[in-house]
């Protein structure tokens, strides 16, 4: 018994008897690219997103450009951390780490 994968790329005779094989090989292309590259970049995003969402004041928090400070308070997307005796306002998505939970590598920057 032939596999059917085996016999769907078997050579035939005639004109477009090629096309059948390169379909088969883009959409095999296209779901290596789904699966290893676009699928975990929005589980990646979606972490991120509760990780911001469960977001509150008095979080220790650490932005991209490396300030660790506390949170003071937060309006929308634009949070106030402590730090030092200096106040500076971030904007939410900058911040990549809340406590010790770090955001999954990728998503920010």
């Amino acid at each position: 018994m032939t596999h059917p994968i085996l016999a769907f790329m078997a050579p035939t005779d005639g004109p477009g008897s090629g096309f059948g094989l390169f379909g088969v090989q883009i959409a095999a292309i296209v779901a290596v690219f789904y699966f290893l590259i676009l699928r975990p970049q929005q589980q990646a995003r979606k972490k991120h997103g509760e990780l911001l969402k469960n977001l509150k004041k008095g979080d220790e928090v650490t932005t991209v450009g490396g300030l660790i400070g506390k949170v003071k308070d937060i309006k929308d997307d634009r949070i106030t951390i402590e730090t030092g005796s200096a106040s500076v306002v971030v904007d939410r998505a900058r911040i990549i780490k809340v406590g010790d939970v770090a955001a999954p590598s990728g998503v920010v920057g």
